[in-house]
């Protein structure tokens, strides 16, 4: 049987504590499915820098390298010299964000679920960003026809295997070459995919719709800041960025982490909602068992995801959602409800 290399990244604040729910669920997974899971802890973040000077050490990168797939909690004010490097490194192209509404926990309106797929390695995530005099400054915003175009197929094929349903959002009518490229681009992908109904929006009237009526979409694909800040707005719908997970997906690599920050304010208190991590390695299980074509990997993703949504239907909740649960207790709950492979 395949044994998965790990690499794990607890991150900085309240990350230690949802990676202590996370691996209790891991481990579950492990003793009741059958999976091998070869789990390395690695240093990364806020914590690594002011120990070490650096906030990714070149070993955290090789251990990284050396893995199957990251999982990784959320960093602090290093999170650009981690995460961002991380996905220009690897070529983590994909960003991928899904909203969904689960039982027991918040919602603005019931049924919600669609998927944000959001570049992931251009626009002004580049970095590209100098000073012109003392008061001014410059941002370049970098959009490709081969990165949308990549983008755009991987957001189809993913519309293929849901709903056939398809929005791109941009900015095209003032930002007129980049996302006028963008969305040509996309375009020009869309011809290919005569069976997914496509659809455009401009960003500031998709974000108005997610509020309005979040039911009607199912794919989103987006450049890189706008999907940042609409998957904030959309998982506000459905709880709070404590229910949402994110997946950093490339070619042959993949890293999983919650979407939010590291919230010191309440680290070390066992309050925060570990669902985000969960359901990132949720995410996990199902990219290994796609792209690995495990079946195991694919039962164990659904088995994750099953489990979370019968330990929020039996109210085991943390603050957050109204409860008072702590952490670990979430975590070990979810632990206990994953169910074995029949036959």
């Amino acid at each position: 049987m395949t044994t998965y290399k790990i690499a794990l990244l607890p991150g900085d604040g309240i990350g230690p504590e949802q990676t202590q729910a996370t691996c209790a669920v891991l481990e579950a997974v492990e003793k009741k499915i059958g999976l091998h899971l070869k789990i390395t802890e690695l240093e990364g973040g806020d914590g690594c820098l002011e120990k070490n000077g650096v906030a990714l050490p070149d070993s955290t990168i090789e251990a990284i390298r050396n893995s199957d797939v990251c999982l990784k909690g959320p960093v602090g004010e290093s999170a650009a010299e981690v995460v961002v490097r991380l996905r220009l490194m690897f070529d983590l192209y994909v960003n991928l964000r899904p909203v969904k509404t689960y039982p027991n926990v918040p919602s603005i309106k019931p049924n919600i679920d669609f998927v944000i797929v959001r570049e992931n390695t251009e626009d002004l995530y580049k970095g590209l960003e100098f000073m012109v005099n003392p008061d001014s400054a410059v941002a370049l915003r970098v959009i490709t026809r081969g990165g949308s175009k990549r983008i755009a197929e991987f957001a189809f094929n993913l519309a293929r295997q849901r709903e056939k349903k398809l929005t791109a959002v941009h900015k095209s009518n003032i930002m007129q070459m980049t996302d006028g490229l963008f969305s040509e681009t996309v375009r020009t992908v869309a011809k290919n995919y005569p069976d997914v109904k496509y659809s455009e929006s401009y960003v500031d009237a998709a974000a108005m719709q997610l509020i309005k009526s979040p039911q009607t979409f199912d794919v989103i694909l987006t450049p890189n800041l706008f999907g940042d800040i609409l998957s904030d707005e959309a998982a506000q719908l459905v709880g709070g960025l404590g229910m949402t997970p994110g997946a950093n997906i490339g070619k042959d690599f993949a890293l999983f982490e919650p979407v939010h920050g590291s919230a010191p304010d309440i680290a070390g208190k066992q309050i925060a909602n570990p669902s985000s991590m969960i359901l990132a390695s949720h995410l996990m299980f199902n990219w290994l068992g796609r792209t690995r074509r495990d079946e195991l990997c694919s039962y164990a993703a659904e088995a994750v995801d099953r489990a979370l949504v019968k330990t929020l239907r039996d109210g085991i909740l943390t603050p957050d959602l109204g409860g008072n649960k702590k952490t670990y207790e979430v975590g070990a709950a979810v632990a206990e409800r994953i169910q074995p492979k029949k036959g």
